[in-house]
């Protein structure tokens, strides 16, 4: 997944558009940048126990019970250095 597509992600899901946010980051789950975002989409969705698996897979399972726009920006950030 390039950087490009994980910006892309990060910006359909600030703006609300949670499927279109989804269809690029399930492109590539192996990805732990898209795994996060995907985290965070479905934290917004209010599936937790989806959202957690997510966390986990990205390896970032101690940032699950931080809300949706503080991981976006975290996520956003991560991607700028």
């Amino acid at each position: 997944m390039t950087k490009a597509d994980l910006l892309a992600a990060l910006d359909a899901a600030e703006a609300g558009r949670w499927d279109e946010a989804h269809g690029i980051v399930q492109e590539d789950e192996a990805d732990t940048t898209a795994c996060w975002i995907h985290a965070v989409l479905h934290a917004i969705e209010g599936d937790r126990g989806n959202a957690r698996y997510w966390f986990a897979k990205a390896g970032k399972l101690a940032r699950a019970e931080n809300d949706p726009p503080t991981e976006l920006a975290a996520i956003r950030a991560a991607l700028a250095t």
